[in-house]
């Protein structure tokens, strides 16, 4: 199927997966989780440091800094993302209501995150808004070339957010700093959960694009930031945090989406490119968990006392 027919073979399901998200998503205000009363106005002169943090007694480390900045930056490049999903799905009916919808929910993470960090101070506010001007002014996104490996796409990024998201919160050591990141953990599962289902949907209207589509972007799938100033230093800071590294990559996304909830060694239908590329695409989900648990097992030997 070329991109408009798999468009039009699968609205009833974006149709049943937008009532489905209405019902569930709760509205919430950003406004009654940032903690207003720690902040304090900005001192002419003043230079930030680590010791200006308010954060309940936690010692924020240089790595949860790093992953709560890269955060942050990834929801306020929100325009280029809508430009990318408006362009995959159009503007009319059910598929952009949803486009509409999703931005507007992606973006009152930015604001919850952003207010929080303003009046906790936990980063650097000034290396915060001149990484913004640079991302945003690049407008740098992974952006899948097809429809079909927009579905794909989608739905792993979403669940990596998610998973980014809380696992930062977690090591804030701050507790409204962590129920923050965990609300707006929530609001990326549902969209994971849209994504991941309207994926399962497009699989079966279409196995052989979609396998193709998947076998790619599992191959070349890489978190959004690459228009972050130094992203790489932060990817890896976040990484060895346990924040978002390799082993989560493949237990905690590819592994219970691409094997279970799409079970793609089992997806029939399959003809020539779409049969290849589902045994490359299990090839590669072998060699990833190899690396996954070699990865796990570096880390615990790391953390053995000398």
């Amino acid at each position: 199927m070329n991109e408009q027919e798999i468009l039009q073979a699968i609205t009833p399901d974006v149709e049943r997966l937008l009532e489905r998200h209405l019902e569930t998503s709760k509205e919430w205000f950003p406004h009654e989780y940032v903690p207003y009363s720690r902040g304090r106005d900005h001192m002419e002169g003043h230079v930030w440091s680590p010791e200006d943090a308010d954060l309940a007694g936690a010692d924020l480390t240089p790595e949860v800094r790093s992953a709560l900045l890269v955060n942050l930056l990834t929801e306020d490049n929100l325009p280029y993302y809508f430009r990318s999903v408006e362009r995959m799905f159009g503007k009319d009916g059910a598929w952009g209501t949803w486009a509409r919808r999703w931005t507007a929910e992606e973006g009152r993470h930015s604001m919850a995150i952003y207010g929080y960090l303003m009046v906790t101070r936990a980063i650097d506010p000034v290396e915060l808004e001149r990484s913004r001007m640079v991302q945003v002014s690049k407008g740098e996104t992974p952006d899948p070339e097809t429809t079909h490996e927009g579905f794909i796409y989608l739905a792993l990024q979403e669940l990596a957010t998610r998973i980014s998201h809380r696992n930062t919160g977690a090591q804030i050591g701050d507790s409204v700093g962590y129920e923050v990141m965990k609300r707006v953990g929530s609001d990326e599962n549902l969209h994971q959960l849209f994504y991941r289902d309207l994926a399962a949907a497009a699989i079966a209207a279409d196995p052989n694009t979609m396998m193709i589509a998947m076998e790619k972007q599992v191959r070349h799938f890489s978190m959004p930031g690459t228009g972050i100033p130094e992203f790489e230093r932060h990817a890896k800071a976040i990484a060895k945090a346990g924040i978002y590294d390799l082993q989560i990559h493949h237990d905690q996304i590819l592994a219970p989406v691409v094997l279970r909830q799409w079970d793609a060694a089992n997806i029939g239908g399959l003809s020539g490119e779409g049969a290849a590329a589902q045994e490359k695409l299990m090839k590669r989900m072998a060699t990833s968990a190899r690396v996954a648990k070699r990865y796990a097992e570096k880390r615990a030997a790391e953390m053995q006392p000398a």
